[in-house]
């Protein structure tokens, strides 16, 4: 089988094509055909910054989707045929979705419903679980998100055209929050707005301070963010008493600085996110209302939804690492 490997940290340049054996599941694993394989930008600071695994060359990207052609022991043999998502292939592995073959445990090939494509699924995986761990995190918030246990709240979604801030925006709609977002252009507005948030508002054309607060005039109770550098300022403005941001990047700089009796008079709380990282009850727990949401047809995918595709064959893997890298405004998907 054809499969993209690096065997040093570096450029996308590390990264080749070659033919390896088809793997055979092991106990409680299936073997999933894969049809696309998703680029995060976790996929590419992991290809830069960390060697593979002692011995063994790595195969990058954590999300996918395809079908189930075999399975192990342990396993129930109904499920070959069936259209799954993956999530976390790559994690503390070295197969990652970017192979026409991929074995992993069976929980994380996720059965997919005959509506939802196979590009819709392999952009889930990580987008989707950062965005609910982020819109679980509030005060008082649930564990789990279903429709109706957001609909008290206001959240706003820092970067509503991004990966990560499209599934918020669709997740929180669906759980019932009034949905705010930020965007740095018309076009990127466009994207926010298809994918359902109420108010856009883009804070290079206006003051996105005052104009959040017109629509929020008590305050939002969550902030998704995408920036928490570049936007503490922006946040401290808007949020509600008791109010949380959860922050999931640091493209905005390394560090922040955060006003601590601000902060303690108002009972403020900023919490980073991670998802490789998360408890494994609340990985579980998103996979669950992930799953739930695209049944509903609530979490959808393509330009239609907010968040275009762009296609890559295998052997241009490094095209579509660097595509992520430079901010490419959509999913990048690896044809397979």
């Amino acid at each position: 089988m054809k499969a993209i490997v690096y065997e040093r940290s570096g450029g996308s340049d590390v990264l080749s094509l070659t033919d390896r054996p088809v793997p055979e599941p092991g106990p409680g694993e299936v073997r999933v055909k894969v049809a696309f394989s998703g680029v995060n930008p976790t996929d590419w600071k992991s290809r830069t910054n960390a060697q593979p695994g002692a011995g063994a060359p790595q195969v990058p990207n954590q999300d996918g989707s395809g079908v189930v052609d075999a399975v192990g022991p342990g396993v129930d043999a109904a499920r070959v045929g069936e259209r799954v998502w993956i999530w976390e292939a790559a994690w503390q592995r070295t197969d990652g979705t970017a192979q026409e073959y991929v074995v992993l445990p069976a929980r994380q090939a996720v059965p997919l419903p005959a509506h939802a494509s196979l590009e819709l699924g392999a952009g889930l995986g990580i987008p989707a679980m950062t965005a609910h761990r982020a819109l679980t995190l509030a005060e008082g918030g649930p564990v789990r998100l279903a429709p109706g246990v957001l609909a008290d709240r206001t959240v706003l979604v820092a970067g509503g055209a991004g990966a990560v801030g499209n599934a918020a925006i669709q997740l929180a709609r669906w759980a019932g929050a009034t949905v705010l977002t930020t965007v740095s252009g018309p076009e990127k507005a466009k994207l926010a707005e298809a994918a359902g948030a109420h108010h856009v508002v883009d804070y290079r054309a206006q003051d996105a301070a005052s104009a959040i607060r017109a629509l929020a005039p008590e305050g939002v109770d969550l902030v998704v963010e995408v920036a928490p550098t570049a936007n503490v300022a922006l946040d401290l403005a808007v949020l509600a008493p008791n109010g949380t941001v959860a922050f999931y990047a640091d493209g905005s700089g390394p560090e922040v600085t955060i006003p601590v009796r601000d902060s303690m008079f108002r009972n403020l709380r900023w919490l980073g996110i991670l998802v490789y990282t998360i408890p494994d009850a609340a990985k579980l727990a998103a996979v669950a209302a992930i799953s739930d949401a695209v049944a509903a047809g609530a979490l959808r995918g393509g330009e239609q939804a907010g968040l275009p595709w762009h296609h890559y064959p295998l052997p241009r893997t490094a095209d579509a690492h660097d595509a992520v890298q430079s901010g490419a405004v959509g999913k990048v998907l690896i044809d397979l």
